[in-house]
Parts: C-alpha cells; sequence; structure tokens
C-alpha cells in the first residue's frame, strides 16, 4: 500500500485546509456559481496546487456541488479553499437570487387546474 486513498492522493483533506475545519465567510452553498479572475490579479500569492486546480475548473462557472464532484473533494474542504481564493481577489462569487416566500396564488391555481384536467 502506498499511503494513498482510493483516489490515489497522498494528502488527506484535512491538510489541504491547514487543519481548518469551517470556512472564513458565509458565502457558498451548493449553488453558488464560482468563476476565476481573469488576469488574476497583480501581486497574486502563489496559490497551493489544490487551489490552483479550483482556479483551472473555474475557468467557466461552476457551482460548488460541481466543483467538489470533479475535485473528488469533500464540499466542506472546497468551501473552505474557495474562501482562501476569494480572500485573495482570485474568484468571483454569483449567490443564487433568493427564492420569494410568497407563493404565486395565479400559478398554483393554474396548476391545479391543469391536474384536475389530467
Amino acid at each position: 500500500m502506498n499511503g494513498g486513498d482510493a483516489a490515489g492522493r497522498l494528502v488527506r483533506p484535512f491538510t489541504l485546509t491547514g487543519g481548518r475545519t469551517r470556512p472564513s465567510r458565509a458565502d457558498f452553498t451548493l449553488i453558488t456559481m464560482v468563476t476565476a479572475v481573469d488576469p488574476p490579479p497583480e501581486r497574486a500569492v502563489r496559490l497551493q496546487p489544490e487551489h490552483a486546480r479550483i482556479l483551472k475548473r473555474c475557468a467557466e462557472p461552476i457551482t460548488v456541488a460541481e466543483l467538489a464532484a470533479h475535485l473528488d473533494l469533500p464540499v466542506s474542504v472546497v468551501v473552505i479553499m474557495l474562501c482562501d481564493l476569494l480572500e485573495a481577489g482570485r474568484i468571483t462569487v454569483n449567490r443564487p437570487a433568493p427564492v420569494s416566500r410568497t407563493p404565486d396564488l395565479d400559478l398554483l391555481q393554474k396548476v391545479r387546474d391543469g391536474l384536475g384536467r389530467l
């Protein structure tokens, strides 16, 4: 055995976050869209290889859930690393639009009527 996991990683996820278990910000949900900033900001700090992998995947807008799946990392780890990148100015975040708490009664009536005709 080489000491890695089933995916062949030699580094445990908690080491990717420097032992942090909580994100520094509350900007991210599973459906938050993230995009890499292009070009990177001047005086950008050197990134860990995992941060670079995230940025490569974020060249096009991608959700946090999709990103975690592509990277084969826990969402919690990806969110902590995204916080690092956001604070460094390397990504932009597009939060999902809030869902209206007031139901559209006209729409619900049309749905009910349509179901009744089935």
